[in-house]
């Protein structure tokens, strides 16, 4: 949730950290603050509110330094104001620590702290966490390094810390469980980030520090040990992420660069994986599992937020070709009740970031029970890909805007050629069958091309409805996910409230709220539900309801009885999700600038959901 960046090195730090606290910002943007050595010891500066808030205040500060580390943050424990920004101190002012995460056993010891004489300045479960590494130190008379080993052994909950020591200006510690830590590596110099994207135009070379290690980094020297005391070699890899990819390009916003790259990013994930002409899939990171897959009894799919509803997609894609049931579930749910889970099921976690704290757990569930657990993610080096047995990235590509648009569609397109592998596997598809199918989905990003054209009508429609304070999203099939997700892209950015639901179960309820101030979002393209939509849009249209229908391109029978149609091009209805979405996904964007909210960086939301 929140943005980590340290430096040490022969570099001005200032620079380095505050850029990357800006290129952080989407993991959390509640306040800011650096902490930074030099000649004259140690300056401290926090800011309530953004990292620019920060940048300002200090514009005449001492700011120089070689040695510094920055945090964003999202607030867990504690309104968001200059005392609970971080970094924190101990009793003594003598550590300094910046957190991503919770301490869940922060208040038992914190109690145990203050019955010892600590004061605490903030409500934060951080500070707790540093005033517990001094007294450790103070009482068993030890280093820095085994002091906050010990500590880190005796706390719960999940953290990604990197600590600075005023008696020893010339390191940083840095540890994690749970949330995500990468240490990247130059010649006498480390950085230190949440994720690659603040350090990527200084380096190639990163370690991804694992769950339970703690790292000691120096100018010119760093260890790596496990919590039990055991030093790790650990892994060197080459970044692939491109600095090009973290710039707007010209878009006013982040989110609407995503948008306009769903065909890159699509077809980016189909290379290599397809043979239109031959009607074969190639699924590299799943290939030694391909025999199981032939008689595999059932499937679960775990997700949060965007990737469940993707998820949904998954559902029908796999029951339709592969013919094996799949079970969709919220991943926050799943961990906290007992599912029945055997080893002849396989389990598909789907999360953006890969750092999902609620989907990590419920994999280790699964695991705990038998199940063999594949992967879809995006950010390679991520913890979910190391977790699980097997997977497939979807290399949509950094994605910056907290409202997930592109990790949607990538999402889909990999869940989609999954349900085609596994029917390849099973014979439940034609070779010919598959062949077409294959074709005509190599021809959606061209067809996503034409949808984006569409813009500048969305944006009118988006004027008629951006002052309503309600929406319904209705769909059937494939449809109802694309409902689903449309209702949430408005109801992040523009705060309207919004909800989807099946077509078919609007008169069970939401039909109540249909009235002229009412609009009604209607996935009504021609598929087999054809007939049945047009019913619901006449149903909502006798209330009086403004009505925006999806159609397919050059249907004209429900434009008479709508208010405003968008045209999507023709399609299998299985490619239906990954055309629809996109004139959602611009209207909620139009909406949410009309309503002058903060597209990128929507209220009390961040990007990687990476506490509980």
């Amino acid at each position: 949730m929140c943005g980590i960046v340290g430096y040490i090195g022969f570099r001005e730090a200032w620079p380095i950290v505050i850029k990357g606290l800006k290129r952080l910002e989407y993991r959390g943007y509640d306040s800011a603050g650096i902490s930074i050595i030099n000649d004259n010891g140690f300056s401290i500066y926090k800011k309530a509110g953004k990292v620019a808030f920060l940048e300002d205040f200090t514009r005449n500060q001492d700011r120089s330094g070689r040695v510094a580390m920055g945090h964003t943050r999202w607030a867990t424990h504690g309104e968001p104001s200059d005392i609970n920004s971080h970094p924190h101190s101990s009793n003594d002012k003598r550590l300094y620590i910046i957190h991503n995460g919770i301490i869940e056993n922060y208040a038992t010891l914190k109690e145990e702290l203050l019955n010892r004489g600590h004061q605490f300045e903030s409500d934060t479960d951080t500070e707790v966490l540093i005033h517990l590494i001094e007294e450790i130190q103070g009482i068993e008379q030890i280093d820095l390094l085994e002091a906050v080993r010990l500590a880190l052994n005796t706390v719960i909950g999940a953290y990604a810390i990197v600590i600075m020591d005023r008696e020893n200006p010339d390191q940083l510690i840095a540890a994690r469980k749970g949330s995500p830590l990468v240490i990247g590596i130059g010649e006498g110099e480390y950085f230190i980030a949440s994720d690659a994207t603040p350090i990527v135009e200084y380096i190639k070379n990163v370690i991804y520090l694992k769950d339970n290690e703690i790292a000691l980094i120096k100018r010119d020297a760093l260890l790596v040990k496990r919590l039990d005391n055991v030093i790790q070699t650990p892994l060197v890899q080459e970044l692939e992420l491109k600095l090009e990819e973290l710039e707007k390009g010209g878009f006013d916003h982040f989110m609407l660069k995503e948008i306009y790259e769903q065909p890159r990013s699509i077809r980016d994930c189909m290379r290599g994986r397809i043979n239109a002409e031959e009607g074969k899939i190639e699924l590299g990171g799943i290939k030694e599992y391909a025999d199981k897959l032939k008689n595999i009894e059932r499937i679960i799919i775990i997700a949060c937020g965007t990737s469940w509803h993707a998820g949904l997609t998954g559902e029908y894609l796999i029951e339709e070709y592969a013919r094996i049931p799949v079970e969709v579930e919220y991943a926050s749910e799943f961990r906290y009740r007992n599912p029945i889970i055997t080893e002849k099921d396989i389990v598909i976690a789907i999360s953006q970031s890969g750092e999902t704290a609620d989907t990590m757990a419920a994999i280790e569930i699964a695991k705990e029970k038998g199940a063999t657990i594949f992967g879809i993610c995006n950010v390679v080096g991520s913890s979910i890909p190391r977790i699980t047995h097997a997977g497939v990235y979807t290399h949509a590509g950094p994605e910056i805007g907290v409202a997930s648009t592109k990790a949607f569609t990538a999402q889909v397109t990999v869940l989609t050629l999954l349900a085609f592998y596994i029917a390849q596997q099973k014979g439940t598809l034609t070779v010919s069958k598959l062949t077409s199918l294959l074709t005509e989905l190599d021809s959606i990003p061209d067809k996503i091309q034409t949808v984006l054209a569409t813009n500048n009508l969305i944006k009118n429609i988006a004027a008629k409805i951006k002052d309503s304070r309600n929406c319904l999203f209705l769909g059937r099939g494939s449809g109802f996910p694309v409902a689903l997700e449309g209702a949430l892209k408005l109801k992040e950015i523009s705060y309207i409230h919004a909800e989807g639901y099946p077509a078919a179960e609007m008169k069970h309820g939401p039909i109540a709220l249909i009235d002229k101030e009412m609009p009604v979002v209607v996935i009504a393209t021609k598929n087999s539900s054809y007939e049945k939509v047009i019913s619901n849009i006449q149903e909502v249209k006798a209330r009086k309801g403004i009505v925006i229908a999806i159609v397919t391109a050059g249907d004209k029978e429900i434009g008479k009885m709508v208010d405003y149609c968008i045209e999507i091009p023709d399609a299998d209805e299985a490619f239906l999700p990954l055309l629809a979405i996109i004139p959602l996904q611009l209207l909620a964007y139009h909406v949410a600038v009309m309503r002058g909210c903060n597209v990128d960086q929507p209220r009390n939301l961040a990007k990687s959901v990476t506490v509980e």
